[in-house]
């Protein structure tokens, strides 16, 4: 069984690198008027015909309480729209509107563009070290969180 002084180092290096990541891609996508919880619903919903909240929810990294206000927000906004869902009436789809189609085609490609110049001197090995790495840390959590 590892020691705190083993493994404390790793949850440091994995919270100080995720947020540093959210610090750099926050600071674009509110500058493209949105918040973070609002571009990640946009951007999960684009090119896709909507989804149920629960669906969403699972896709995002949004908590189902907050998942709700962000929505409504959206709504409000007229960037997104509820529906009834063709055969469960008991839950809706949600989807982005004409405006919130406009909205993605700008502002992800923007986005994807902004993120890609952190990456402009790494080549595909670094691309599949860091996934493998961070896979098998997911997959630890994973199998701990299924017991």
């Amino acid at each position: 069984m590892s020691r705190p002084s083993e493994f404390l180092p790793t949850l440091q290096a994995l919270v100080q690198c995720y947020q540093a990541f959210e610090t750099f891609s926050a600071a674009d996508i509110r500058g493209l008027g949105l918040t973070p919880p609002q571009f990640d619903i946009v951007a999960t919903l684009g090119n896709t015909a909507g989804m149920t909240a629960t669906e969403l929810g699972e896709k995002t990294l949004i908590t189902k309480g907050t998942l709700t206000g962000v929505v409504d927000r959206l709504v409000g906004r007229g960037l997104v729209e509820r529906t009834a869902h063709g055969s469960d009436r008991r839950c809706q789809i949600i989807r982005l509107t004409p405006s919130g189609e406009a909205l993605f085609a700008r502002v992800f490609p923007s986005h994807m563009a902004y993120m890609a110049e952190c990456f402009a001197d790494s080549g595909a090995a670094d691309h599949e070290r860091w996934q493998g790495a961070l896979r098998a840390l997911e997959q630890i959590f994973r199998k701990k969180e299924k017991a």
